[in-house]
């Protein structure tokens, strides 16, 4: 084996050859000649990518590895490490495509002589993208802005030594680029690495970041210069168009090269402006002069040592001095620091920072000035920690001799806006699968560019004393509040609280609408409520299993998840509340190979079944739902009309005692194998009178359903309203 040689792992192995975990520990215990490990641990080892390829290919098991999972495999596998893999990767894929000719020449020799090469050729194009590797004079700063702040350039050149293990993947990583272009291999291998480390990053979501990019760029003076002091992967940068300077800074080394080289990879070295470094923001301010038009920043949550005892007397506490447990005060007046005058910034916050009353003076005193100029509730899974809806703080950096904006906007996205039939619907659920981007785009922005344009413009104070409106509020989604309302004893600014609610299920008119709706329902409930069942002894079917049916052709079985593209998804809640189709397809990867993979379609009489879970729920697919992806977490069953009759075989899947004898656990949850349960045989025309039956009960339950969803809607409309004063006692 190579010296250094790249190392996979089973899973690797697993994903190289399309197949399971469990078929490569086979494969090793039958395989006598199956390559042995090379490192790992002995419940995890590690194989020499070389020899499994050329073992799989002897087997007749890979006919060929694809490019971009070679790729991979061999960052994956870097003796350094994936992500000194990746930083070597990056800085290759911008030579490939700053200086094509270069590289060809570069790669023209031994993999000795290519990494004494490239180490300096490296060092010339890393300054020419990122200035000096001191910061001494760092771009957009004087001389001396940066010297003594400890912070250094976030990209270095690897010597020739690190190289030179990375020379065959940086060799295979051009050909990559050769295919899909140097930003997209760059954006498919970084992607891979933070799908493969979730806990290791605290990510920004794409559809936040594009928010959060859109709240400063709107205006008339768009965001040409933009600094993220806390970049992470620099995904709000990277949201920023057209920008002419990018500014970023990171206390992570590792993560602030992958930012340098994913941002510099993305915009062309003429028409923007790159400066990153590798340091702590709040102790060692790298662009300590800098001013900029913009600040994006998704801050770390919840730190105790940011810095609170060592600076105590710095200049950038205008609106005060944060507490030990305030440390997302002092991001918000760290980017306030760095804003020219009327600059924007854009900040995620914990929804604890509005509430809490040790930071009550600060909040009080960016009101009464003028700098907070909206506070936005998201959804709860916009971002990590998903199960908090955070919120986005957009601040404006007072002009000299500019009177404070009197007001504040606040708005509420954090429950999604009710469908038109809501009746009939399930309550969403908050989760990043589940978010309405679009939605809450427009919910932020339609509120946002009417009173940022008016207080642009200047017309914001009225006669008295208060903003002129420019759109007027929306009950329980945004309200532009007197700021006089909010400087009370707990500076509360968490736009729940301040926001009057939607008036209840839409008035008094949509309440009687409502109660006539449940006097229909509950007459059809009674109208569809079972006879008495007579009883009888117990019928002695022969039996078959769902395996069986599918191995002699009578239905076909198949398993959601996979695909990629556009239209509605059918997801695990939707078939468990009985409701349309919620979920989206996932975008196919830009670097992907060959065709996207095709999603599973229902089809009218499919039935579809929940793998997890344990209960027993059988969805019968009608033509309304049809055409839809099937989800994760469920299986398709599709019947033979002219062996099985659909509604049949649904009404026996779900059998109490059917589903327990096909159920297995697996730690704390309970997996349903379809191919177990059991279902009687019988003559189609007897099936259908079983199946006309089931239907039967299946309306039945959906008249249930919905009239508890209207019953808890009139409920609670009642008090909301009885307590608000629309609805009076008589």
């Amino acid at each position: 084996m190579p010296e250094n040689s790249t190392e996979v792992t089973a899973a690797g192995i697993a994903r190289l050859a399309g197949v399971g975990r469990a078929a490569v520990s086979n494969w090793r215990r039958r395989h006598a000649d199956f390559p042995r490990p090379v490192g790992g641990t002995e419940t995890s080892p590690s194989f020499a990518l070389p020899e499994v390829e050329q073992w799989l290919r002897a087997q007749g098991k890979l006919a060929e590895v694809p490019l971009r999972e070679r790729v991979w495999q061999q960052v994956a596998g870097h003796p350094a490490g994936a992500v000194p893999a990746l930083v070597h990767t990056g800085c290759a894929l911008l030579y490939v495509r700053d200086r094509p000719t270069a590289w060809l020449e570069t790669t023209a020799v031994s993999d000795e002589r290519m990494a004494e090469v490239l180490h300096l050729a490296l060092s010339d194009l890393l300054t020419a993208r990122f200035g000096p590797a001191s910061p001494d004079t760092a771009p957009g700063t004087s001389p001396q802005a940066d010297r003594g702040t400890g912070c250094v350039r976030a990209v270095r050149a690897p010597g020739s030594d690190e190289l030179l293990p990375s020379v065959p993947l940086l060799r295979a990583a051009a050909e990559l680029a050769a295919e899909t272009g140097a930003h997209q291999a760059f954006e498919f291998l970084l992607g891979r690495q933070l799908d493969a480390n979730p806990r290791q990053f605290t990510l920004t979501p794409p559809g936040l970041a594009e928010l959060m990019a859109a709240l400063v760029e709107t205006g008339t003076r768009p965001a040409r210069t933009v600094l993220d002091p806390a970049t992470g992967t620099g995904a709000l940068l990277r949201a920023v168009s057209r920008p002419s300077a990018l500014y970023a800074q990171d206390a992570d080394p590792d993560l602030a090269a992958l930012s340098a080289l994913r941002l510099a990879l993305n915009s062309a070295p003429e028409s923007c402006t790159l400066a990153v470094r590798a340091g702590d923001t709040l102790r060692a301010d790298a662009f300590p002069q800098l001013t900029v038009d913009a600040v994006l920043c998704h801050p770390p949550f919840n730190e105790r040592n940011w810095g609170h005892d060592e600076l105590a007397y710095d200049p950038r506490w205008e609106y005060g001095f944060p507490a030990r447990t305030e440390s997302e005060l002092a991001w918000v007046q760290h980017a306030l620091a760095h804003l020219r005058d009327g600059g924007t910034a854009v900040l995620l916050m914990p929804p604890a920072a509005a509430s809490r009353r040790s930071g009550r003076r600060i909040r009080a005193d960016l009101l009464r000035r003028g700098a907070l100029r909206a506070v936005v509730a998201l959804p709860a899974g916009a971002a990590p920690p998903y199960g908090i809806p955070l919120h986005l703080w957009v601040l404006r950096k007072p002009g000299a001799g500019v009177r404070p904006s009197p007001e504040l906007l606040l708005v509420d996205t954090s429950e999604p806006a009710e469908p038109a039939s809501a009746a009939t619907a399930t309550p969403a659920s908050g989760g990043r699968d589940r978010l309405d981007w679009q939605a809450v785009h427009s919910a932020v922005l339609d509120a946002w560019e009417p009173f940022d344009r008016a207080e642009r413009n200047g017309s914001g104070a009225g006669p008295d004393g208060t903003a002129g409106r420019t759109g007027r509020d929306r009950p329980g989604v945004s309200r532009v509040v007197p700021v006089i309302e909010l400087l009370d004893d707990d500076v509360d600014l968490a736009p729940a609280r301040h926001l009057p609610p939607p008036t209840a299920g839409g008035g008094p008119a949509e309440l009687t609408h409502v109660r006539s709706r449940l006097t229909d329902t509950l007459r059809q409930t009674a109208a569809l409520t079972p006879s008495p069942a007579d009883p009888s002894d117990p019928a002695r079917w022969p039996l078959t299993t769902v395996g069986e049916l599918a191995r002699a052709g009578a239905l076909q079985l198949r398993t959601g998840g996979s695909g990629t593209g556009q239209g509605p998804v059918l997801t695990e809640h939707d078939v468990l509340g009985s409701t349309a189709p919620s979920g989206t397809l996932p975008a196919a990867p830009a670097a992907a190979d060959g065709p996207p993979e095709e999603p599973v379609l229902v089809e009218p009489g499919d039935v579809v079944v929940p793998v997890l879970g344990g209960g027993t729920v059988a969805r019968v697919i009608d033509v309304a739902t049809a055409g839809a992806a099937l989800g994760r977490n469920l299986q398709l069953l599709r019947p033979d009309p002219a062996a099985l009759d659909p509604w049949f075989l649904a009404g026996f899947l779900r059998g109490t005692a059917n589903n327990r004898q096909a159920s297995s656990y697996a730690s704390t949850a309970t997996r349903l194998d379809a191919r177990r349960l059991q279902l009687p045989r019988l003559p189609l025309a007897e099936q259908q009178r079983y199946g006309a039956q089931f239907r039967a009960l299946a309306a039945f339950e959906d008249a249930l359903r919905l009239a508890g969803r209207l019953g808890g809607q009139l409920v609670q409309g009642m008090y909301d309203g009885l307590t608000d004063g629309t609805v009076t006692p008589e």
